[in-house]
């Protein structure tokens, strides 16, 4: 059984991934400089709106699927939000970040502890039925 709470943030998930894909993937350059990036690379911050935009909407498209299709989205989302924070954590550590960076650390470790959380609830249910 999916938890309806759990279809409630691929909703979320799917609204804020947009919110975000959409200013990467047209104005890539503008929208980065809002986070503080001095010279951001276009190539860069659009595949990056890619990312967030198939992620996104596959959460909205999704939301009302199997409990195995919940578990392989969710492996992805854990997959790519982890993958994101030792990117930005690696970024971070290196100094001379933009204020940006430090807010979209704390973006995805709320994506990745909210993906991680249920990705656990879903495996202990599965291991729980005969």
């Amino acid at each position: 059984m999916v938890p309806r709470s759990l279809r409630r943030w691929f909703v979320v998930h799917f609204i804020a991934d947009v919110l975000f894909a959409v200013p990467l993937l047209i104005a890539p350059v503008w929208s980065m400089q809002r986070f503080g990036w001095k010279t951001p690379d276009p190539l860069a911050t659009r595949l990056v709106g890619a990312a967030l935009m198939g992620i996104g909407v596959e959460s909205l498209l999704g939301r009302d699927g199997s409990v195995e299709s919940f578990r392989t989205m969710l492996r992805l989302k854990v997959i790519w939000s982890v993958s994101a924070n030792v990117g930005i954590a690696l970024t971070l550590l290196a100094g001379d970040a933009p204020w940006g960076a430090y807010a979209f650390q704390g973006i995805f470790l709320v994506f990745s502890a909210t993906w991680i959380t249920y990705a656990r609830r879903l495996r202990a249910g599965a291991n729980s039925q005969p």
